[in-house]
């Protein structure tokens, strides 16, 4: 049975606590929107809590609290790092909580987040909503973020490919990089089914890849527990950064498991909506090659697909 409740933790203040018999979290109200907490009653956090501050140019201060938060695309230097630091406005609706940021005076778009717990399921559902209060037009994207806890392995699932066939050559896919990504890191794994990007807490130099990722689903596998998350993937769509519906920052502290909606012509008072299902399984044996994703996590991905409790 869900239960939610308002309760202070740590140094983030006043936050509101979803949680039924397997997992619990935690969304803060003093700044966000953003939930800093997911995982197993008792357990340790799945996401990262991180306190690091960025002084940017016409902002002031932008702190990365870690957790997961809610941008919107193309990252830029004045949209993309206006500050998240007032309260936020969290409303009960029955079964769900929806939390609410203040119109940004610079960029004009509001923030908003559906949030839900399975009654008895370790899943959760988040529905990230942009609306536009500009008089005119704006072209954009929802980007999701979760910061993940160090020390795991996510996975990316790459198209299914066949023989060439001559005359029917497409390109299938997309691989983006920035100017810091560096393929020949260590830390990538990079099969033929799958991306596996290992986090080292001892390689502090940061990562970026971006990928079309038309199955709608990406992972974070550590000590055991497996961070599922599904989301909307629109065919035909065109998406951020040269074509991106998945996105995976990396450095020492953490790693941030990124879905982006499609770019889209926003227009006064209208709005956009990119959903995620969070979902959690416990033992999970490490993934040392290709063919242990496709053992190991594969069903679950099957066996989930089509069943998140929206």
């Amino acid at each position: 049975m869900q239960k939610i409740e308002q309760i202070s933790y740590k140094h983030f203040g006043r936050c509101y606590r979803l949680c039924n018999d397997q997992v619990d979290l935690l969304v803060t109200g003093e700044f966000g929107p953003r939930i800093i907490r997911f995982g197993f009653i008792g357990a340790e956090n799945e996401f990262a809590e991180v306190d690091f501050s960025l002084a940017i140019p016409r902002h002031g201060t932008w702190r990365l609290h870690g957790g997961h938060r809610f941008w919107h695309a193309p990252e830029d230097m004045i949209h993309t790092y206006i500050p998240d630091d007032e309260p936020v406005r969290v409303e009960e609706q029955g079964d769900f909580i929806r939390v609410r940021q203040p119109v940004q005076q610079r960029s004009g778009i509001e923030k908003e987040l559906d949030i839900s717990l399975a009654q008895d399921r370790p899943w959760a559902n988040v529905a990230h909503r942009l609306r536009n209060h500009n008089l005119w037009p704006v072209d954009l994207a929802a980007w999701a973020l979760s910061a993940m806890r160090e020390g795991g392995t996510c996975i990316l699932p790459l198209p299914g490919r066949q023989a060439p066939v001559l005359g029917e050559l497409p390109g299938i896919s997309t691989i983006a990089l920035w100017q810091f990504s560096d393929m020949s890191d260590s830390r990538f794994s990079w099969g033929r089914n799958y991306i596996r990007i290992r986090h080292d807490r001892a390689e502090d130099a940061p990562q970026k890849i971006g990928a079309l990722v038309a199955d709608g689903w990406a992972a974070y596998l550590r000590q055991g527990n497996l961070f599922l998350k599904t989301f909307d993937y629109v065919e035909g769509a065109s998406y951020p950064d040269r074509g991106c519906s998945v996105e995976v920052f990396f450095n020492d502290e953490f790693l941030e498991l990124e879905t982006l909606g499609p770019l889209t012509r926003l227009e006064p008072g209208a709005s956009i909506e990119h959903r995620e299902s969070w979902q959690l399984f416990r033992d999970i044996p490490p993934l040392e090659s290709d063919d242990d994703v496709s053992d190991s996590i594969l069903p679950i991905v099957e066996g989930a697909r089509g069943n998140e409790p929206w």
